[in-house]
């Protein structure tokens, strides 16, 4: 075994989020950048009057004749309505005025009759195993069956992407030429960071109007590193996802780096595997068939590099195993025996989320983005249709279907491209043998259909009442300036913008559609930068970084952040109501922020939304003297000790649900 190094550059994965790393995507393909300058050229905007040709060219001429029908109907400024938080930066959470947000799960909780009271000074793998994990990212909430009201008593799905060791425990950070440095993990500490790795099914209910766990539930379930998985669809058996411990190449232990999600028709949560090139370590023997595909994912990249502790993670020693991550998830919250289930219909790649709805002539369709710069959007259509009498009959419905990757045009259409086994270039002349090496190399199968390359994708939420779709794309500061156009995306595109999509004939599985720049974020008082918000927007309603949304059941946009903070924008991240619509179309307003060092993830509405679940990740991960990225807050010394903000707690990472006081719904 080779000597770990001194110090872990990544710091518990926390470059993972935020490293501008270089792009992985070596294909010719354009990037949106370079289509949106092709739709709206320069000299169309320069020539065109102001009021035209600049707003139609930030926002598209369908959202100018939204906005004119809204104004000859008479449509609501906004729809949304209550008093802005104050964006800023500080130690503590806020939320708008005449609401609550009460901790509902911390890490560490314990969710079992018999798990143990968090002590973080005395941690083991088989606690953390049997309490709430790390860094809850993805929130979903769907009710209990049989519930008598179903908004206030259900199942929580939370995943945990990742953990901070310098956040997590004592004496892991020393001093070395006065700066901390990040000492060597044990087997124990990297035994730990596996439990608390995975997800989280945990019975809620709320009595008196606040939400809590109800910890002797049948329901209440941990998924970790050492969950036993299968894998279905047209991988399952593949001779590459065959290794030493599992030669039929269907039993996989574990889900890893689980960021955003979805709720699925039929009640089941599906889950996103995203960086998990992290957790490999090795090198693969000489001439491998992995190399190239294992080059397009940067893997094997520490930080976690396991391969040190179980061999599995080690590309030298099992060079498949890496090609049983990369994954969506389906988990029944509803069975806590159930075996979940890597759906490989839906590539491989790394996930951020799988929002679904169902189609006109219901076939289930799941919108999915590859969060790396320059890297792709996904749509999957199953091939049967949901049935909603019978739930049996939908629980393998995302094994048959077709994914497609996304490409935009400059003239505003959105074509949708099939990444189906003999069509087009994806033959064995370019090294596919099968839908099963497609799917395997979802991003090299994107590369040769010439898919548009993108910002960043995370997020991408159907809005089933409005019929659009809403892509959230969070930054890309590798764009170069001779891609940059005078009107869109920026280069070094520090603040990242949000795509609408309206598919053809409002048909979420059409193969076709348009496309338009809902917002370019940012400040927009800083003419430099470019930023599109209306002029309605106050100096709180701005944002950068868009990451996950949400749609209510009244069809509104809410949108959360991660990368805000006080030098990229002078604010923490938080939770943003967007208009979408009419008059206020593009106006924002900060509903929620999270201490500093956090993102925001989730968010989530209960049916009758009177109730905001969002998870509030890596709070405290920051300080001006840390020497990764320049952060400097570790256990000892930290910068918050959010929520409990006890002397002999340190952060941690929690699930707040926030409430309106005396009832109602959120933002009314």
């Amino acid at each position: 075994m080779s000597e770990e190094p001194e110090y872990e550059s990544t710091f518990g994965a926390s470059l993972l989020e935020h490293d501008d790393a270089a792009p992985q995507n070596p294909s010719d393909n354009p990037t949106m950048g370079e289509q949106i300058g092709a739709r709206f050229s320069r000299r169309g905007l320069l020539k065109g009057a102001l009021a035209v040709s600049a707003i139609s060219a930030t926002v598209g001429t369908a959202a100018l004749a939204t906005a004119s029908l809204a104004k000859a109907e008479g449509v609501a400024a906004s729809a949304f309505a209550f008093t802005e938080v104050e964006a800023g930066v500080d130690a503590d959470h806020h939320v708008a005025e005449g609401y609550d947000a009460d901790v509902l799960l911390r890490w560490g909780d314990p969710l079992f009759p018999d798990a143990p009271e968090f002590d973080p000074e005395r941690q083991t793998p088989e606690a953390q195993a049997r309490q709430f994990g790390y860094n809850n990212d993805y929130v979903g909430y769907t009710p209990l069956p049989g519930a008598a009201d179903p908004s206030s008593h259900g199942l929580l799905f939370v995943n945990h992407e990742y953990t901070n060791p310098h956040l997590m425990f004592p004496g892991v950070v020393t001093m070395k030429d006065g700066k901390p440095v990040l000492a060597n993990a044990t087997k124990e500490r990297a035994a730990i960071e596996m439990m608390a790795h995975g997800a989280t099914v945990a019975e809620i209910r709320k009595t008196g109007g606040k939400w809590a766990l109800v910890r002797d539930s049948k329901y209440n379930r941990r998924i970790t590193v050492a969950t036993q998985m299968q894998l279905s669809g047209p991988v399952a058996g593949s001779e590459r996802v065959r290794t030493i411990a599992d030669p039929g190449g269907t039993k996989v232990f574990g889900t890893i780096n689980n960021c955003a999600g979805g709720l699925t028709p039929w009640g089941t949560f599906v889950t996103g595997e995203e960086n998990f090139h992290g957790y490999f370590s090795g090198t693969l023997p000489e001439g491998h068939r992995e190399a190239a595909n294992y080059k397009r994912l940067a893997l094997p990249s520490p930080p976690y590099a396991w391969g040190r502790f179980e061999d599995r993670f080690d590309i030298g020693k099992e060079p498949n195993e890496a090609n049983r991550f990369g994954w969506i998830v389906e988990v029944d919250p509803l069975d806590p025996n159930s075996v979940p289930k890597k759906r490989t219909a839906l590539g491989r790649f790394k996930h951020e989320g799988a929002e679904s709805i169902v189609s006109r002539d219901g076939r289930v369709v799941f919108y999915l983005g590859d969060d790396e710069r320059f890297d792709y959007v996904y749509k999957f259509v199953t091939a049967g249709r949901f049935d909603p009498q019978n739930r049996a009959a939908n629980m393998d419905l995302m094994d048959s279907g077709t994914l497609h990757v996304a490409k935009f045009s400059g003239d505003g259409a959105l074509e949708w491209l099939p990444l189906s086994f003999g069509e087009g270039p994806l033959t064995p002349a370019n090294g596919f043998e099968s839908q099963a090496d497609v799917l395997i190399e979802t991003r090299r199968a994107g590369d040769l259909l010439g898919a548009t390359k993108m910002d960043r994708p995370e997020d991408i939420q159907p809005n089933g009442v409005t019929g659009r779709v809403y892509v959230m794309l969070t930054n890309n500061k590798s764009r170069k300036d001779e891609q940059v156009d005078a009107a869109n995306p920026r280069a070094k595109n520090a603040f990242g913008h949000i795509i609408e999509i309206v598919e053809d004939g409002g048909d979420f599985a059409a193969p076709k559609g348009r496309w338009e720049v809902l917002l370019k974020c940012g400040d927009p008082s800083v003419a430099a930068v470019g930023a599109s918000f209306s002029t309605e927007t106050s100096k709180n309603g701005w944002f950068g970084m868009p990451d996950n949304c949400a749609v209510d059941s009244a069809g509104r946009l809410w949108v959360s952040t991660d990368g805000n903070g006080p030098e990229e924008t002078g604010r923490t991240d938080g939770l943003w109501a967007v208009d979408t619509q009419g008059e206020a179309r593009r106006t924002s307003k900060l509903f929620y922020r999270v201490p500093h060092g956090a993102e925001l993830c989730g968010p989530c509405f209960s049916p009758d939304d009177q109730t905001a679940f969002v998870a509030v990740q890596h709070p405290g991960d920051d300080g001006p003297d840390w020497p990764a990225f320049g952060r400097r807050s570790y256990y000892e010394d930290l910068s918050t000790r959010w929520p409990d903000f006890k002397p002999d707690m340190p952060v941690r990472p929690s699930v707040v649900a926030i409430t309106k006081k005396g009832g109602g719904k959120i933002g009314v």
